[in-house]
């Protein structure tokens, strides 16, 4: 596959640093707000998010980790044995305006599986989808309230959103196939 940067770590940084702003804004300072991110990326995602929405607003945000694994619609059929993590929410969802954290948006089917794993531990006064990358391609009714960047992608290609936590470096990339649909490096 051939990859090209998308965002570099410093549109990574600013792009978070942006997406932080929009959230204390839309929320007169982040009162009652808690964030929650879908595990791997995402979680990382929304504790950075969190850590500028904290120093913006001078309010302590909660922030707590989804693991979505059971809650998936594509379990059936496969021969693997699903890896599940824990679920880290240590606070009642209920009443909170829960804004929910992916890196990126695809079909929708991670939302819907997070949405549902979420509403079963309280009732929210409102969710919100704040992701870093939206490609589109839906298969259900999802829309971000919140996108750092939009890239319109075919079905062939993929993003990669590299963190330092992970993969120590902050990127983004798109990778094209080839022809073949081997591995080129960019």
């Amino acid at each position: 596959m051939k990859k090209t940067r998308l965002i570099d770590a410093e549109g990574f940084r600013r792009t978070i640093n942006r997406l932080a702003h929009e959230v204390v804004e839309r929320h007169t300072g982040a009162e009652g707000v808690a964030i929650v991110g879908i595990r791997t990326r995402g979680e990382y995602v929304a504790q950075r998010l969190a850590k500028i929405v904290e120093e913006i607003s001078a309010r302590k945000v909660p922030v707590g980790i989804l693991d979505i694994t059971l809650y998936r619609d594509d379990l059936r059929g496969r021969l693997d044995q699903p890896q599940l993590k824990s679920t880290n929410i240590l606070f009642d969802v209920t009443g909170k305006v829960i804004v929910l954290v992916d890196d990126v948006l695809f079909t929708g089917r991670t939302i819907r599986a997070a949405l549902n794993a979420l509403t079963d531990l309280g009732r929210p006064a409102l969710i919100e989808l704040l992701v870093l990358i939206d490609r589109g391609h839906r298969e259900l009714p999802i829309k971000a309230d919140f996108i750092g960047k939009s890239v319109p992608t075919s079905l062939k290609q993929q993003i990669k959103v590299m963190m330092s936590e992970t993969d120590g470096e902050d990127g983004v990339y798109l990778a094209d196939p080839d022809e073949d649909g081997k591995e080129v490096s960019a």
